[in-house]
């Protein structure tokens, strides 16, 4: 039985929220539960499986999303990964990491040990004993890096000592002495168990041009806009506008690290300030902090390099997808998703066209391609083989995430509105005839996200009524959103307003 997370994001708690220890000890729950279904065998047998392998996918421990590197302005991912001080640095924000999550690595550590996964024995009837003590089932996990934890896959000697604390401490079976694998062709371990159930998984990061420059032993543009943009951002609306901004919009800038892609952000703060801050002058200064921000980034040595003469040049266009004053009115959010389609190559932002190029797919290796990186689950059939009474089904998975998520909106995109809810999503794939023959199964949860109260509310301008009974004809539907635009106003007089 072969599991993938994927994406926990787990931080030192200092830019944002971090997965609580309850998730973990429901993934465990029901890991055993897994376990159990798989060992009941196409033939209707029990017969308890052999062992279990967790894939974390990349973007586990977030050294990224971290206030330690704005108080060391020296030192900074894309600066010389070997110095002491960058190592220093990345193993203060881990111990942090470890510290913080102690609770809910606990749980995943303790799924490996010596009994920490059991199942009911087989009698030999081929049914589960009824009152017997459970049986241990191994479970061996490896971890994988992504984007925001790249730092673990650095070949430096001088990172066993981390790795180790990191692999003792989340029970991990990968080697301290060998860089976490980014590619599952790096651990032979990883290799053979992905083998032995038809999968090729990778995190999804290289195909993300901000995120992955050719180079997983480097920084990208990525990991400059979370530190310099996104992370200082959120910081200094605090500190400099906290007694200024109703609570509410301070409360709602506390989720700007869940934004995906980050990208959006910009778009995400309009639609923040549109709901929650009545007065336009007081949305015009966060604005221009943001404005300001955006063009300190651009300026830094690091992403001017990026900068050249490319008709899609990645520098220009993140000073038109980045600043408000360079919106265009209409169409923000559509228009940065055509450019981050484009730069990816990509006609839409599902990762499956990437799957289609996938080596083990197009040899028929893999009957599954597994990613993660956009927090999306996705579960997408790819094709169907049909060859001498043989049927190959072949489907991309992406794992999603356990983080909150921020969808827009669907009624009036130009209003830049968001629904919040937070996900927990894991994947499981099987060998032979487990799980009574079935290959894969899908765990997807929702717990619904409960905003803060907004005190400023807008209506559109009244329609004319009709008489009771009578349907409103369809043309006469207003088409946004109840509570947008905000009619206009007597001078002094703010409609809406609680007071």
């Amino acid at each position: 039985m072969l599991v993938f997370l994927s994406d926990l994001h787990l931080s030192d708690g200092t830019c944002g929220s971090t997965v609580p220890a309850g998730a973990f000890e429901i993934f465990a729950r029901r890991l055993r539960e897994t376990a159990e279904a798989a060992s009941w065998r196409a033939d209707g047998t029990y017969r308890p499986i052999e062992q279990v392998d967790i894939v974390l996918l990349g973007d586990v421990l977030d050294v990224i999303r971290s206030s330690r590197w704005a108080s060391m302005p020296n030192i900074r991912p894309w600066g010389n990964p070997h110095t002491p001080e960058f190592l220093d640095q990345i193993s203060r924000i881990t111990n942090d990491i470890l510290q913080k999550n102690d609770e809910s690595l606990a749980v995943l550590r303790s799924l490996t040990a010596e009994h920490g996964l059991t199942i009911p024995p087989a009698v030999r009837t081929g049914r589960p004993a009824p009152d017997a003590e459970g049986e241990p089932v191994p479970v061996r996990i490896h971890y994988m890096v992504g984007n925001h934890d790249w730092f673990y896959h650095l070949p430096s000697a001088k990172m066993a000592p981390l790795r180790q604390k990191i692999v003792r401490q989340m029970g991990l079976a990968n080697r301290a002495d060998q860089p976490f694998p980014h590619d599952f062709t790096d651990s032979e371990d990883l290799l053979q168990a992905m083998r032995r159930h038809r999968v090729a998984a990778r995190h999804g990061d290289l195909f993300d041009p901000f995120n992955f420059e050719g180079d997983r032993c480097a920084s990208s543009l990525g990991d400059a806009v979370v530190i310099e943009l996104v992370s200082r951002f959120a910081a200094e609306v605090e500190t400099q506008l906290a007694n200024e901004l109703p609570a509410t919009t301070i409360l709602g800038l506390r989720e700007i690290d869940n934004i995906r892609p980050v990208l959006l952000v910009p778009v995400w703060i309009d639609g923040l300030l549109e709901r929650t801050c009545a007065f336009p002058a007081m949305r015009q200064r966060v604005k221009r902090v943001w404005d300001r921000l955006v063009d300190e980034f651009l300026a830094i040595d690091f992403v001017r390099q990026h900068d050249t003469w490319s008709p899609v040049d990645v520098v220009d266009g993140l000073r038109g997808a980045l600043k408000f004053s360079k919106r265009l009115s209409i169409g923000w959010a559509s228009l940065l998703g055509d450019w981050l389609n484009r730069l990816r190559g990509a006609p839409d932002e599902s990762y499956y066209h990437h799957a289609l190029a996938e080596q083990d797919f197009r040899n028929r290796r893999a009957k599954h391609i597994v990613y993660g990186h956009t927090h999306v689950a996705e579960h997408v059939p790819l094709d169907a083989s049909y060859a001498e009474g043989y049927v190959l089904n072949q489907t991309y998975f992406n794992a999603g995430t356990w983080r909150r998520v921020h969808t827009p909106t669907r009624l009036a995109p130009a209003e830049h509105e968001f629904i919040a809810s937070d996900v927990m999503t894991y994947l499981v794939f099987f060998q032979g005839d487990e799980r009574k023959g079935r290959p894969y199964e899908t765990w997807s949860g929702t717990l619904g996200f409960q905003a803060p109260e907004v005190t400023v509310h807008r209506i559109d301008p009244g329609r004319a009524s009709h008489a009771t009974g009578q349907s409103v004809p369809t043309p006469s539907v207003h088409f946004h959103a109840p509570h947008f635009p905000a009619p206009s106003a007597k001078p002094g007089f703010l409609p809406g307003r609680r007071v």
